[in-house]
Protein backbone atom coordinates (compact mmCIF):
# COMPACT_ATOMS: atom_id res chain seq x y z
CA UNK A 1 0.00 0.00 0.00
CA UNK A 2 1.34 3.38 -0.95
CA UNK A 3 0.14 6.39 1.01
CA UNK A 4 1.03 9.74 -0.49
CA UNK A 5 0.87 12.59 2.01
CA UNK A 6 0.88 16.22 0.92
CA UNK A 7 0.79 19.13 3.34
CA UNK A 8 -0.94 22.16 1.81
CA UNK A 9 -1.29 24.18 5.02
CA UNK A 10 1.07 25.99 7.38
CA UNK A 11 -0.96 26.38 10.59
CA UNK A 12 -0.07 23.03 12.18
CA UNK A 13 3.31 21.37 11.90
CA UNK A 14 3.21 18.01 10.18
CA UNK A 15 5.74 15.75 11.89
CA UNK A 16 7.24 12.43 10.86
CA UNK A 17 5.27 10.83 13.72
CA UNK A 18 2.00 12.22 12.28
CA UNK A 19 2.84 10.84 8.85
CA UNK A 20 3.70 7.45 10.37
CA UNK A 21 0.38 7.44 12.27
CA UNK A 22 -1.51 8.22 9.06
CA UNK A 23 0.20 5.38 7.20
CA UNK A 24 -0.50 2.94 10.04
CA UNK A 25 -4.16 4.00 10.19
CA UNK A 26 -4.54 3.44 6.44
CA UNK A 27 -2.84 0.06 6.50
CA UNK A 28 -4.78 -1.18 9.53
CA UNK A 29 -8.07 -0.02 7.94
CA UNK A 30 -7.32 -2.00 4.80
CA UNK A 31 -6.12 -4.99 6.84
CA UNK A 32 -9.39 -5.08 8.80
CA UNK A 33 -11.16 -5.26 5.43
CA UNK A 34 -8.81 -7.99 4.17
CA UNK A 35 -8.23 -5.63 1.24
CA UNK A 36 -5.09 -7.01 -0.36
CA UNK A 37 -5.07 -5.37 -3.80
CA UNK A 38 -1.86 -3.31 -4.09
CA UNK A 39 -3.21 0.23 -3.84
CA UNK A 40 -2.46 3.90 -3.48
CA UNK A 41 -4.27 6.56 -1.46
CA UNK A 42 -3.47 10.25 -1.53
CA UNK A 43 -3.95 12.24 1.69
CA UNK A 44 -3.82 16.02 1.70
CA UNK A 45 -3.62 18.18 4.80
CA UNK A 46 -5.27 21.57 4.37
CA UNK A 47 -6.52 24.45 6.50
CA UNK A 48 -10.16 25.43 7.08
CA UNK A 49 -10.22 27.97 4.26
CA UNK A 50 -8.96 25.44 1.72
CA UNK A 51 -11.44 22.72 2.72
CA UNK A 52 -14.22 25.33 2.73
CA UNK A 53 -13.36 26.19 -0.90
CA UNK A 54 -13.41 22.49 -1.83
CA UNK A 55 -16.80 22.09 -0.10
CA UNK A 56 -18.18 25.07 -2.05
CA UNK A 57 -16.92 23.70 -5.35
CA UNK A 58 -17.84 20.02 -4.95
CA UNK A 59 -20.64 19.92 -2.38
CA UNK A 60 -22.26 23.37 -2.65
CA UNK A 61 -21.69 23.79 1.11
CA UNK A 62 -20.11 27.05 2.29
CA UNK A 63 -18.35 25.90 5.45
CA UNK A 64 -15.25 23.98 6.47
CA UNK A 65 -15.57 20.31 7.36
CA UNK A 66 -13.10 17.90 8.91
CA UNK A 67 -12.57 15.32 6.15
CA UNK A 68 -13.56 14.77 2.53
CA UNK A 69 -13.10 11.63 0.44
CA UNK A 70 -12.98 11.42 -3.33
CA UNK A 71 -13.09 7.75 -4.38
CA UNK A 72 -11.91 6.71 -7.80
CA UNK A 73 -13.12 3.11 -7.59
CA UNK A 74 -16.84 2.32 -7.33
CA UNK A 75 -17.02 0.23 -4.16
CA UNK A 76 -19.71 -0.83 -1.72
CA UNK A 77 -18.81 -2.06 1.77
CA UNK A 78 -15.26 -3.00 0.81
CA UNK A 79 -16.03 -4.73 -2.48
CA UNK A 80 -15.45 -3.32 -5.96
CA UNK A 81 -18.99 -2.71 -7.18
CA UNK A 82 -18.43 -2.48 -10.92
CA UNK A 83 -15.81 -1.98 -13.55
CA UNK A 84 -16.86 1.64 -14.01
CA UNK A 85 -14.63 4.42 -12.80
CA UNK A 86 -11.21 5.76 -13.60
CA UNK A 87 -9.13 2.76 -12.59
CA UNK A 88 -7.35 -0.20 -14.10
CA UNK A 89 -6.83 -3.45 -12.19
CA UNK A 90 -3.95 -4.31 -14.52
CA UNK A 91 -1.85 -1.41 -13.20
CA UNK A 92 0.79 -2.00 -10.51
CA UNK A 93 -1.28 -0.06 -7.97
CA UNK A 94 -5.02 0.48 -7.78
CA UNK A 95 -5.65 4.19 -7.18
CA UNK A 96 -8.38 4.20 -4.52
CA UNK A 97 -8.77 7.97 -4.27
CA UNK A 98 -8.02 11.12 -2.31
CA UNK A 99 -8.67 12.06 1.29
CA UNK A 100 -8.54 15.72 2.33
CA UNK A 101 -8.26 16.57 6.04
CA UNK A 102 -8.40 20.00 7.66
CA UNK A 103 -5.76 19.94 10.37
CA UNK A 104 -7.32 23.07 11.89
CA UNK A 105 -10.61 21.20 12.28
CA UNK A 106 -8.76 18.13 13.55
CA UNK A 107 -7.18 20.18 16.34
CA UNK A 108 -10.44 21.95 17.24
CA UNK A 109 -12.41 18.69 17.37
CA UNK A 110 -9.77 16.96 19.49
CA UNK A 111 -10.05 19.79 22.00
CA UNK A 112 -13.86 19.82 21.82
CA UNK A 113 -14.15 16.04 22.33
CA UNK A 114 -11.43 15.91 25.00
CA UNK A 115 -9.01 13.55 23.33
CA UNK A 116 -5.62 13.78 21.67
CA UNK A 117 -4.89 15.33 18.30
CA UNK A 118 -3.43 11.96 17.26
CA UNK A 119 -6.64 10.12 18.08
CA UNK A 120 -8.73 12.61 16.12
CA UNK A 121 -6.35 12.49 13.16
CA UNK A 122 -6.42 8.68 13.09
CA UNK A 123 -10.23 8.73 13.33
CA UNK A 124 -10.52 11.12 10.38
CA UNK A 125 -8.03 9.13 8.30
CA UNK A 126 -9.97 5.91 8.90
CA UNK A 127 -13.23 7.72 8.16
CA UNK A 128 -11.80 8.78 4.82
CA UNK A 129 -10.43 5.32 4.02
CA UNK A 130 -13.73 3.60 4.76
CA UNK A 131 -15.52 6.10 2.51
CA UNK A 132 -13.05 5.21 -0.27
CA UNK A 133 -13.95 1.56 0.34
CA UNK A 134 -17.64 2.31 -0.17
CA UNK A 135 -18.82 2.58 3.42
CA UNK A 136 -21.18 5.38 4.37
CA UNK A 137 -23.25 6.73 7.23
CA UNK A 138 -26.43 7.38 5.24
CA UNK A 139 -28.53 5.06 7.44
CA UNK A 140 -28.20 4.23 11.13
CA UNK A 141 -27.20 0.65 10.34
CA UNK A 142 -24.49 1.67 7.86
CA UNK A 143 -23.25 4.39 10.22
CA UNK A 144 -22.94 1.86 13.06
CA UNK A 145 -21.01 -0.53 10.80
CA UNK A 146 -18.63 2.21 9.65
CA UNK A 147 -18.00 3.59 13.12
CA UNK A 148 -17.36 0.10 14.54
CA UNK A 149 -14.69 -0.41 11.89
CA UNK A 150 -13.13 2.96 12.73
CA UNK A 151 -13.07 2.09 16.43
CA UNK A 152 -11.43 -1.25 15.65
CA UNK A 153 -8.61 0.65 13.94
CA UNK A 154 -8.29 3.07 16.86
CA UNK A 155 -8.18 0.15 19.29
CA UNK A 156 -5.40 -1.49 17.27
CA UNK A 157 -3.50 1.82 17.38
CA UNK A 158 -4.08 2.06 21.17
CA UNK A 159 -5.95 5.34 20.67
CA UNK A 160 -9.31 4.51 22.24
CA UNK A 161 -10.30 6.76 25.11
Amino acid sequence: MRVLIENLQNKIEVTDDMEELVRKAVNISLSIENFSIPSEISIMFVDNQHIREINREHRKIDKPTDVLSFPIVDMYDGVINSDSGDFDLDEDLLLLGDIIISLEMTKAQAEEYGHSFERELAFLVTHGVFHLLGYDHDTPEREEKMISKQYAVLKTLNLMI
